[in-house]
This record gives C-alpha cells, sequence and structure tokens, in this order.
C-alpha cells in the first residue's frame, strides 16, 4: 500500500506541471478572488459534503437546503421574483443543456424543433442542440461591435422555434447583447427566452451597484424565462457550482426526468446527472456564506479597476486594439496585423501569463482573450509591461509562416474521411509526433490550425485530443 504522504508527493509533482490557478497569471479557464482562507474553507466544506448524495434530497435534506440557498442567492440577485425556481448544476455547460432540453420537451407538439442563436453564444448551445436533436440557428452579430442584432434575431424565429438565446456578456468579446429587444422578440412569438450569464451574471449586478451603467439583462427584463449563472466563476466558488433559473415552477417542469418503468427505484432527475457528490454544492454554499454582500461588492470593484487599467494599457500599446465595447470582465485584443498574436501568447506564456488565443470567425479576427479576475488587482503594470515586452519580441520576429508543403496538406484534407495515417503524418510535420510531449509554443501550431477550415479544424482537434487520452 502507498502511504498517503507519497501519493500526495506525487500529485504535488504532477500538478508543477500546470497552469497557476492563483495570482491572475492564467486569464482564462480559472476564476481568483485573492482572499485568503477561501480554497481551505472550500476544501473542508467540500469534504464533509463529498460522500452525500444529490439523488435524492429526502435522504439528504442537508444538500436540499443548500442547494434552495443558493438558488435563492441567485435568484435575489438577477431580479427574480418569489415564482422563480431552478436548480444546481455542475457548470454552465449543464445549465446551457438543461435550458434547451426544457424548451424542447415543453413543445413535444413541435416535430423538428430549432433554437436561434447569436453567432457569438457560447458553444455550449451547439452542444446542446448536438444532443438534444435541435438545429440551432446561428444568426450574424454586428460585424462591428459584436452584439446580436435583435431585427436579424426576430427574423430568425419561426413556428418551430423552441428557444431563444443571447448573452450577458459572449465569451469572446465579453459584450452584453440587447436582451430586451430580443427578450419582447421571443416573447411576441410566445417562445421561450434564456438569458447565457453563466460568466457575467455574479459581476454585473455588482458593477451596477457601483455605478456602472449595464445594459439590463436579467429577470428584471419582460420575456426573459430563464438565466444561468456559475458559481464557479465570479462567486469565486470551486469548480462545479452553477445555478438554472427558471421564472417559475412551470416553465422548469420539462427539466425534470422521471422513470418508474423497471423494478427499481423510480428514479427522479433534476439536472442532467444523477448521482451527484455532495461536495461542490456544499463548498460553494459555505464560500457564499463566507464572501457575502459586502465581499462580493469589494472584489467586483478590485475587478473593475483592474479591467480599466489593463484595457486603457492594451490600447496604449501601439499595434494593439480592444474588440467592441466591453461591458464586463472579458477583453479581446488583436493586432493591426504587423506583428503575430500567436507568438506574443507565447511569448507571455514564457513570462508566466497565460492568454487565450481565439481563431477568426465571421467579421471577428484572430485575438487574445483575457478573463480579469479580482486577483489582477496590483499586477496590472506588470503584466502590461510584459505584454508590450512580448509585443516587441513578435514584431521583431517577423509573421508566423506555415510551410507551403504542410498548408497543402492540410487543404487536401476531408475532415469526414481523415485517416489515423494522415492525422500522424500532420502531427509529424507540426513537430508533435513520437513521444515529443506538449509543445511548449504554439504560434507554429495555431497558424496551421488557423489555415483549416472550421469542420477541419474540429476534427483535428478531435484526434488531437483523442491521442492525447491514451495510456
Amino acid at each position: 500500500m502507498t502511504s498517503a504522504e507519497d501519493i500526495l508527493a506525487e500529485l504535488r509533482s504532477l500538478r508543477a506541471a500546470d497552469l497557476p490557478t492563483h495570482g491572475g497569471r492564467t486569464l482564462a479557464y480559472v476564476y481568483d478572488s485573492g482572499l485568503a482562507g477561501v480554497d481551505e474553507l472550500a476544501a473542508s466544506a467540500h469534504a464533509l459534503a463529498s460522500s452525500a448524495n444529490g439523488l435524492d434530497p429526502t435522504a439528504f435534506p442537508s444538500l436540499l437546503r443548500m442547494e434552495n440557498d443558493l438558488v435563492a442567492a441567485a435568484a435575489d440577485l438577477l431580479g427574480g421574483s418569489a415564482q422563480t425556481v431552478g436548480s444546481v448544476t455542475s457548470g454552465g455547460t449543464e445549465s446551457c443543456m438543461l435550458s434547451v432540453l426544457a424548451a424542447r420537451d415543453a413543445r413535444p407538439e413541435i416535430t423538428s424543433p430549432n433554437v436561434v442563436l447569436p453567432a457569438t453564444v457560447h458553444a455550449a448551445f451547439h452542444k446542446a442542440a448536438h444532443f438534444f436533436g435541435v438545429r440551432p440557428i446561428s444568426v450574424p452579430v454586428d460585424p462591428a461591435t459584436f452584439r446580436a442584432d435583435p431585427a436579424a434575431m426576430a427574423a430568425a424565429i419561426d413556428e418551430s422555434t423552441v428557444l431563444v438565446v443571447a448573452s450577458a456578456p459572449s465569451y469572446a468579446h465579453g459584450v452584453v447583447d440587447p436582451i430586451p429587444e430580443i427578450a419582447a422578440a421571443a416573447a411576441a412569438r410566445g417562445v421561450r427566452m434564456h438569458v447565457d450569464a453563466c460568466i457575467g451574471g455574479w459581476v454585473l449586478p455588482y458593477f451596477a451597484k457601483l455605478g456602472a451603467d449595464v445594459p439590463p439583462f436579467d429577470f428584471g427584463v419582460e420575456g426573459v424565462t430563464s438565466v444561468s449563472v456559475d458559481l464557479h466563476k465570479y462567486a469565486y466558488c470551486p469548480k462545479g457550482v452553477s445555478v438554472l433559473l427558471h421564472a417559475s415552477a412551470e416553465l422548469r417542469r420539462s427539466q425534470y426526468f422521471a422513470s418508474a418503468d423497471w423494478p427499481g427505484y423510480t428514479m427522479l432527475n433534476t439536472t442532467l446527472q444523477s448521482t451527484r457528490s455532495g461536495g461542490p454544492l456544499a463548498a460553494g454554499w459555505a464560500v457564499l456564506k463566507h464572501i457575502g454582500e459586502d465581499g462580493y461588492l469589494k472584489l467586483a470593484s478590485d475587478t473593475r479597476d483592474a479591467v480599466r487599467e489593463i484595457r486603457v494599457g492594451i490600447e496604449a500599446i501601439d499595434g494593439l486594439r480592444i474588440l467592441g465595447d466591453p461591458d464586463s470582465t472579458l477583453l479581446a485584443m488583436t493586432s493591426t496585423g504587423d506583428f503575430d498574436l500567436f507568438t506574443v501568447a507565447d511569448e507571455m506564456r514564457e513570462r508566466g501569463w497565460y492568454t487565450q488565443p481565439q481563431f477568426a470567425h465571421q467579421s471577428s479576427p484572430m485575438n487574445l482573450h483575457l478573463t480579469i479576475t479580482a486577483a489582477n488587482r496590483g499586477n496590472e503594470k506588470e503584466f502590461l509591461a510584459d505584454l508590450t515586452a512580448s509585443v516587441d519580441v513578435a514584431r521583431a520576429a517577423g509573421p508566423v509562416v506555415v510551410d507551403p508543403e504542410v498548408a497543402a496538406f492540410v487543404a487536401a484534407l476531408n475532415p469526414g474521411e481523415l485517416t489515423g495515417e494522415q492525422f500522424a503524418g500532420l502531427l509529424a510535420a507540426a513537430g508533435m509526433g513520437g513521444d515529443t510531449g506538449l509543445p511548449t509554443r504554439m504560434a507554429e501550431i495555431n497558424a496551421l490550425l488557423a489555415e483549416a477550415p472550421a469542420p477541419l479544424r474540429e476534427r483535428l482537434l478531435l484526434e488531437f485530443l483523442g491521442a492525447l487520452y491514451t495510456r
């Protein structure tokens, strides 16, 4: 038997290769409050409830109480009424998927349902459409502001539409869609309206309390029937805690699943999961109670100040500009074209920062995404100095050029017919074959991926993912 000390030592060694989750240096994937003691509290609460099973609230009433508390807190923050109900899920994707599922199953008479989405909506909705057999209707957004076009969204609604979706804010550009106009169009057609506030729902209301001009987006907007908000984002809870709110129990009913047609217990599910550990729920409940209203207001203030300073600093760097006019905590920066942003991302990684590359899509050019949190307050100058140095290196290095033979090889690939041998050849051409492991610099690989149409890029990255998950 291996000792606990040895196992934990091995785990610490493995974690040493990961991106840092504290200190504000990873500007995607993680959310850091910077508050001392929050992680320890969450871990202790998680341990206390991890063995409890959310499958049956009558067997574990503590989980029922904590879930109702989280739903109530989210509803109060997001303009809910006494009729607002909700469910705690494993994350934003599950919340978004359930909103689509509930809308589809509430309209069984529609044989070929569709969901109307702005082109900037989170990919979770395309995943939901794929899983649940709902046709996604993707509507182009304003090419300059990247906000959804209300008139175009309204025109896309038809007799088979079961749900209309908008973002508060969109992930790629951090802008809030014009929710009132879109919700009004959905309501006029008797269609449900979901607001994906997974990333903004716990910070935008506090921005408003600080005096910011936040566009209306929650249940205070007539026609909004559901809202999703992730507590493991700007509520700074551990991963695995999101809330899906519905304006009424009637709207939530079609989200639930029951099965009595077997010899075991009657299965009742409020979410996509059956067995659910109580750990994430308890951790989220503990963090919310600990930070409290004043704490979240202070965190929002710090975050807003960090966003302002970083945005102003980026706009002062020759060759960089911010896409759109972000409303929240997310920034997308692009270049004027005289240097390669993929190289900038690599250089920032060398300096201890992670910025997330986003490929060009419709009117949105290739850019680097920044998720800014309270932990970034105080390190803005260091970030901007390193960003300036990275741009200088990228400008001196010149453009990343894809080998013409490799580009031709990629262009000839058919995503529906891609073979293992072709993929292995592409990996080798990219310097990733054999036992070379994960690359430390990604500019050349990202430049190659940028050459590929979206369907081929999807297939290539799925093949790469499959190659990673092997023994």
